[in-house]
Protein backbone atom coordinates (compact mmCIF):
# COMPACT_ATOMS: atom_id res chain seq x y z
CA UNK A 1 0.00 0.00 0.00
CA UNK A 2 2.62 2.55 0.70
CA UNK A 3 4.26 2.04 -2.82
CA UNK A 4 0.99 3.12 -4.40
CA UNK A 5 0.79 5.57 -2.40
CA UNK A 6 4.35 6.92 -3.58
CA UNK A 7 3.40 6.43 -7.39
CA UNK A 8 -0.01 8.30 -7.03
CA UNK A 9 1.85 11.40 -4.84
CA UNK A 10 4.96 11.35 -8.02
CA UNK A 11 1.95 10.83 -10.42
CA UNK A 12 -0.44 13.67 -8.97
CA UNK A 13 2.89 15.97 -7.90
CA UNK A 14 3.82 15.82 -12.08
CA UNK A 15 0.13 16.44 -13.01
CA UNK A 16 -0.10 19.22 -10.98
CA UNK A 17 3.39 21.00 -12.76
CA UNK A 18 1.46 22.52 -15.05
CA UNK A 19 -0.85 23.78 -13.41
CA UNK A 20 1.84 26.22 -11.73
CA UNK A 21 1.68 29.77 -12.88
CA UNK A 22 3.71 30.59 -15.65
CA UNK A 23 3.89 34.30 -15.51
CA UNK A 24 4.45 36.81 -12.80
CA UNK A 25 4.43 40.74 -12.83
CA UNK A 26 3.62 43.20 -9.90
CA UNK A 27 0.45 45.97 -11.01
CA UNK A 28 0.20 49.20 -10.52
CA UNK A 29 0.30 49.22 -6.70
CA UNK A 30 3.30 46.96 -6.50
CA UNK A 31 2.01 43.61 -5.60
CA UNK A 32 2.77 40.55 -6.81
CA UNK A 33 0.61 38.82 -9.82
CA UNK A 34 1.07 35.14 -10.55
CA UNK A 35 -0.89 33.37 -13.73
CA UNK A 36 -1.16 30.97 -16.43
CA UNK A 37 -2.76 33.95 -18.61
CA UNK A 38 0.13 36.93 -19.77
CA UNK A 39 -0.37 40.22 -18.22
CA UNK A 40 -2.57 42.61 -20.05
CA UNK A 41 -1.19 44.89 -22.60
CA UNK A 42 -1.19 47.88 -20.47
CA UNK A 43 1.83 46.30 -17.93
CA UNK A 44 5.07 47.19 -19.04
CA UNK A 45 7.57 44.77 -20.10
CA UNK A 46 9.94 45.85 -17.28
CA UNK A 47 7.30 44.37 -14.43
CA UNK A 48 7.22 41.41 -15.95
CA UNK A 49 9.52 39.52 -14.22
CA UNK A 50 8.53 35.59 -15.12
CA UNK A 51 7.26 34.31 -18.32
CA UNK A 52 6.65 30.97 -19.23
CA UNK A 53 9.45 28.69 -20.70
CA UNK A 54 9.12 27.58 -24.37
CA UNK A 55 7.33 24.12 -24.49
CA UNK A 56 8.77 20.53 -23.73
CA UNK A 57 8.45 17.73 -26.29
CA UNK A 58 6.88 14.91 -24.81
CA UNK A 59 8.45 11.23 -25.15
CA UNK A 60 5.71 10.26 -27.64
CA UNK A 61 6.63 13.65 -29.68
CA UNK A 62 9.95 13.07 -29.76
CA UNK A 63 9.60 9.66 -31.66
CA UNK A 64 6.64 10.65 -34.14
CA UNK A 65 8.30 12.43 -37.31
CA UNK A 66 6.69 15.20 -38.21
CA UNK A 67 4.41 15.25 -41.60
CA UNK A 68 4.05 18.30 -43.70
CA UNK A 69 0.76 19.60 -42.33
CA UNK A 70 2.06 18.78 -38.66
CA UNK A 71 4.97 21.00 -38.69
CA UNK A 72 3.29 24.08 -40.35
CA UNK A 73 0.37 23.67 -37.56
CA UNK A 74 3.33 23.60 -35.20
CA UNK A 75 4.92 26.57 -36.65
CA UNK A 76 1.48 28.30 -36.90
CA UNK A 77 1.23 27.20 -33.18
CA UNK A 78 4.65 28.58 -32.15
CA UNK A 79 4.54 31.75 -33.58
CA UNK A 80 0.87 32.49 -32.18
CA UNK A 81 2.59 31.53 -28.57
CA UNK A 82 5.36 33.99 -29.58
CA UNK A 83 2.92 36.64 -30.65
CA UNK A 84 0.54 36.13 -27.42
CA UNK A 85 4.10 36.40 -25.21
CA UNK A 86 5.98 38.97 -26.52
CA UNK A 87 4.49 42.26 -25.14
CA UNK A 88 2.17 44.62 -27.29
CA UNK A 89 2.77 48.46 -27.43
CA UNK A 90 0.87 50.51 -25.18
CA UNK A 91 0.47 53.69 -26.81
CA UNK A 92 3.06 55.40 -23.96
CA UNK A 93 5.83 56.12 -26.51
CA UNK A 94 2.94 58.25 -28.33
CA UNK A 95 2.23 59.74 -24.77
CA UNK A 96 5.66 60.34 -23.87
CA UNK A 97 6.48 62.14 -27.33
CA UNK A 98 2.91 64.46 -27.06
CA UNK A 99 4.56 65.58 -23.29
CA UNK A 100 7.82 65.94 -25.20
CA UNK A 101 6.00 67.94 -27.88
CA UNK A 102 4.39 69.58 -26.04
CA UNK A 103 7.39 70.67 -23.30
CA UNK A 104 9.60 71.63 -26.82
CA UNK A 105 6.62 74.29 -27.77
CA UNK A 106 6.07 75.76 -24.33
CA UNK A 107 9.89 76.29 -24.30
CA UNK A 108 10.10 77.95 -27.67
CA UNK A 109 7.18 79.85 -26.64
CA UNK A 110 9.53 81.30 -23.14
CA UNK A 111 12.22 81.71 -25.55
CA UNK A 112 10.12 84.41 -27.52
CA UNK A 113 8.23 85.58 -25.12
CA UNK A 114 11.78 86.27 -23.14
CA UNK A 115 13.72 87.19 -26.42
CA UNK A 116 10.59 89.90 -27.05
CA UNK A 117 11.08 91.24 -23.45
CA UNK A 118 14.92 91.98 -24.07
CA UNK A 119 14.65 93.30 -27.31
CA UNK A 120 11.86 95.73 -26.10
CA UNK A 121 14.32 97.01 -23.17
CA UNK A 122 17.33 97.74 -25.62
CA UNK A 123 14.93 99.80 -27.90
CA UNK A 124 13.60 101.89 -24.66
CA UNK A 125 17.28 101.82 -23.44
CA UNK A 126 18.56 103.12 -27.03
CA UNK A 127 15.84 105.51 -27.12
CA UNK A 128 16.72 106.90 -23.99
CA UNK A 129 20.54 107.38 -24.63
CA UNK A 130 19.63 109.27 -27.68
CA UNK A 131 18.06 111.63 -26.12
CA UNK A 132 20.45 112.21 -23.54
CA UNK A 133 23.34 112.31 -25.96
CA UNK A 134 20.85 115.12 -27.97
CA UNK A 135 20.62 116.76 -24.67
CA UNK A 136 24.18 116.12 -23.91
CA UNK A 137 25.32 117.85 -27.58
CA UNK A 138 22.89 120.54 -27.06
CA UNK A 139 25.02 122.55 -25.02
CA UNK A 140 22.84 123.24 -22.33
CA UNK A 141 24.22 123.30 -18.55
CA UNK A 142 23.45 119.12 -17.42
CA UNK A 143 23.01 119.28 -13.12
CA UNK A 144 22.89 115.91 -11.48
CA UNK A 145 22.16 115.42 -7.40
CA UNK A 146 25.12 113.68 -6.10
CA UNK A 147 25.21 110.90 -3.14
CA UNK A 148 24.15 114.14 -0.37
CA UNK A 149 21.30 115.15 -2.14
CA UNK A 150 23.48 118.41 -3.09
CA UNK A 151 22.93 119.40 -7.06
CA UNK A 152 26.14 119.76 -9.31
CA UNK A 153 26.44 120.71 -12.37
CA UNK A 154 28.59 118.24 -14.84
CA UNK A 155 32.31 119.88 -16.03
CA UNK A 156 33.91 119.35 -19.33
CA UNK A 157 35.24 115.80 -18.00
CA UNK A 158 32.40 114.88 -16.39
CA UNK A 159 30.53 115.90 -19.67
CA UNK A 160 33.04 113.64 -21.67
CA UNK A 161 32.63 110.40 -19.41
CA UNK A 162 28.61 110.69 -19.95
CA UNK A 163 29.19 110.64 -23.31
CA UNK A 164 31.62 107.66 -23.55
CA UNK A 165 28.85 106.20 -21.19
CA UNK A 166 25.75 106.69 -23.59
CA UNK A 167 28.35 106.11 -26.81
CA UNK A 168 28.66 101.94 -25.16
CA UNK A 169 24.92 101.71 -24.49
CA UNK A 170 23.70 102.50 -27.95
CA UNK A 171 26.32 100.75 -29.35
CA UNK A 172 25.14 97.69 -27.37
CA UNK A 173 21.23 98.25 -27.60
CA UNK A 174 20.80 99.93 -30.61
CA UNK A 175 20.81 98.14 -34.29
CA UNK A 176 22.96 100.39 -36.08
Amino acid sequence: MKQSQRVFLVVFSLLSCSAIAQWAWTDEEGRAIFSDLPPSTNVPDKRIFKRPSPARLTPNQEQTPNTGADAANARTANSAQAAASTPQSTGLDKELAERKKKTEQAQAEQRKFEEERISKLKADNCERARLAQKTLDSGVRIAHTNAQGEREILDDAARAAEAKRLQSIMASDCNQ
